[in-house]
């Protein structure tokens, strides 16, 4: 089993019960968001998680270690080149001594689990990809139903199948929470046109709802729609969705190449306003998180 190594701050915080919030690294890193906005989007996700009175841990593995939070000289190493690595890959990095390991969410939520850290924050989950022709899952999915830890996302990425993202969380028992919202995001927008199970109103119920877990190691997603500011036109991104799949099935393009294509499809067809979104969002989700985690500490 993994044994985090927690940076300076994270081990004073959880010596003294204050809460944490975990952040994923591949967002912040080359394989996210593109430069300077891989760096935006770090500053503002971690002041989000300070101002909400918790201490941001960024995930990841480096020159073999696997950690939760980094020292402030650390960062620059994680905006940097890396490899993707999601919860399968953790194992590998170690065994081989990455530099730098970016975590997705399932190695994100297995390092916050193993790490004593109960609230996660990202962007958007992976999730159950559209079509018949192979059963492509994320490893988010089974992540997030094996880990007992809150994720904070804007619901799944807009390109996946979501109402049989749905329909998998059910059936591997995941309680899924509308954050003041009954309709499950769709990253961009507010609303995919699906709904949640349940709607929650405060951190509180949040809490409670992860205290009361039927499962000892199963999680609890909540999500969170888009600021309505900065949500998108659903028939717009509808449209470049189409077009960016289409693009990557021309291309041969699958597994795990998908994601970062897509998105930088997206980027393009809606002339770059889907970054400014990416960025509020996975602020706003920070910000939530934080709220999370201090109701966790207290209840």
């Amino acid at each position: 089993m993994i044994t985090p190594r927690p940076s300076s701050a994270v081990a004073d915080a959880q010596r003294v019960g204050q809460p944490v919030v975990a952040l994923e690294s591949t967002i912040f890193s080359n394989l996210g968001l593109p430069s300077p906005d891989n760096e935006i989007a770090l500053e503002r996700c971690l002041g989000a998680v300070a101002d909400g009175g918790a201490v941001p841990a960024v995930t990841a593995v480096l020159d073999g270690e696997v950690r939760l939070g980094l020292d402030d000289h650390e960062y620059s190493r994680i905006l940097g080149v890396a490899q993707k690595m999601a919860e399968r890959d953790v194992p590998v990095a170690v065994a081989q001594r990455w530099d730098v390991g970016a975590s997705t969410v399932s190695a994100s939520v297995a390092i916050a689990a193993a790490g004593g850290v109960s609230v996660f924050a990202t962007g958007g989950i992976g999730g159950v990809h559209r079509g018949l022709d192979s059963f492509d899952v994320s490893a988010d999915l089974d992540a997030i139903g094996n880990h007992r830890v809150v994720t904070v996302s804007a619901g799944a990425k807009a390109f996946l199948d979501l109402r049989k993202t749905l329909e998998y969380l059910e059936t591997i028992g995941v309680p899924v929470l509308g954050w003041r919202h009954g309709d499950f995001p769709a990253f961009y927008t507010r609303s995919s046109g699906l709904h949640v199970a349940h709607r929650v109103e405060s951190a509180n119920e949040v809490a409670a709802v992860l205290a009361a877990a039927t499962r000892p190691t199963g999680g609890v997603l909540l999500a969170v729609p888009i600021p309505e500011h900065a949500a998108l036109d659903r028939a717009e991104i509808d449209a470049a969705i189409t077009s960016a799949l289409e693009a990557a099935d021309a291309a041969g393009v699958g597994g795990a190449a998908v994601t970062p294509y897509v998105l930088e499809r997206i980027a393009a067809v809606t002339e770059g306003r889907s970054i400014p979104a990416n960025l509020a969002l996975a602020e706003n989700n920070a910000r939530v998180a934080a709220e999370i985690a201090v109701a966790i500490a207290r209840f």
